[in-house]
C-alpha cells in the first residue's frame, strides 16, 4: 500500500509542478506573481502528501518567524519536504539554492523571476561575493532569506559540518539567524522513493543574536540543531496544538 500511495504521490507531484511550470513559465513574469504562484504550487504538492500519503505537519515556535520584513532562517535539511514547506511558513520566501535547478526548463525560469539566489558551488570566491551581494539586496527589501547550512539533504540524525555561507550573510545583512530542527526525513526521506505516513514535526528555535562572530555563531547553530533535534525525537519541542499547515499568510 505505501509503494501504491508512494507511486501516485509522486505522479501528483510531477503533474502538478510540470503544469503550473507550463503556464506560468511561458506566461507569468512579475515576481510577486510568482511568488503568489509558488505558494499555491506548495499548497498543492504538500495538500497530495496529505491525501494519498497521509504525510501532515506540525510547526512550533512560530512565534521567531516574523509576520513581514527580512529575516535569515537556517532549518536542518533532510528532504524536499524543507524546501516546499518554507514557501507556506513565512510571507516572501527566497531559497538559496544550487544554480543547476534554474537550468530546468520552465521551472528554472519561476525560480530566477521569484527571485530565488543561485549558487554555484564550484565557483569558490566569486561565487560567495555575489551571494552576499544578492543577499543583502534582497534583506533590504523586505524578504526572508531561507538557507541550508548542512549544505545538502541530511539522513535522520547524522551530524555533517555546517557551510559558513550562513554566518557570512548573518554578518553582511546583520541580521539574527533563527534554527529550525525537523524530523521530515523519517517520513519523507531523503532520496526515498517510499513516503511513509505521520506527521513532520518543525520546531523554530529561538534567533541567534545577531553581531556573533563566525566561530560562535557555527558553534551555537551546531548546538541549537543537536539539542533541539534531540528534544525534537523526545516529544519536547513540539506541541500538539501547534500550528498546522498551512498557516495563513
Amino acid at each position: 500500500m505505501i509503494l501504491l500511495r508512494s507511486l501516485a504521490f509522486n505522479i501528483w507531484l510531477y503533474g502538478v509542478t510540470f503544469a503550473i511550470s507550463l503556464w506560468h513559465g511561458l506566461f507569468t513574469r512579475e515576481r510577486r506573481a510568482v511568488v503568489v504562484v509558488a505558494r499555491n504550487w506548495a499548497r498543492l504538492v504538500l495538500a497530495g502528501a496529505r491525501w494519498i500519503c497521509g504525510i501532515d505537519w506540525v510547526v512550533t515556535g512560530h512565534e521567531h518567524l516574523p509576520v513581514s520584513g527580512a529575516a535569515l532562517i537556517a532549518p536542518m535539511h533532510q528532504s524536499a519536504f524543507d524546501t516546499i514547506v518554507w514557501l507556506l511558513l513565512v510571507p516572501d520566501c527566497v531559497f538559496i539554492l544550487k544554480r543547476e535547478l534554474t537550468r530546468v526548463p520552465l521551472f528554472g525560469a519561476l525560480l530566477v523571476r521569484g527571485g530565488m539566489i543561485p549558487v554555484d558551488r564550484d565557483a569558490g570566491a566569486a561565487t560567495m561575493r555575489e551571494l552576499i551581494r544578492r543577499a543583502v539586496a534582497t534583506a533590504a527589501k523586505g524578504r526572508q532569506i531561507v538557507i541550508f547550512p548542512e549544505g545538502t539533504r541530511v539522513a535522520p540524525g547524522a551530524r555533517v559540518k555546517l557551510q559558513p555561507g550562513v554566518a557570512a550573510l548573518a554578518t553582511r545583512t546583520g541580521l539574527p539567524v533563527i534554527p529550525v530542527v525537523t524530523d521530515s526525513g523519517h517520513y519523507w526521506g531523503r532520496r526515498a522513493f517510499r513516503k511513509h505516513p505521520g506527521t513532520i514535526q518543525i520546531a523554530v528555535l529561538p534567533p541567534l543574536p545577531a553581531g556573533l562572530p563566525r566561530n560562535e555563531l557555527m558553534a551555537r547553530l551546531t548546538q541549537a540543531y543537536a539539542e533541539g533535534y534531540a528534544a525534537l525525537r523526545q516529544g519536547q519541542a513540539v506541541d500538539n496544538t501547534g500550528d498546522k499547515a498551512p498557516p495563513k499568510l
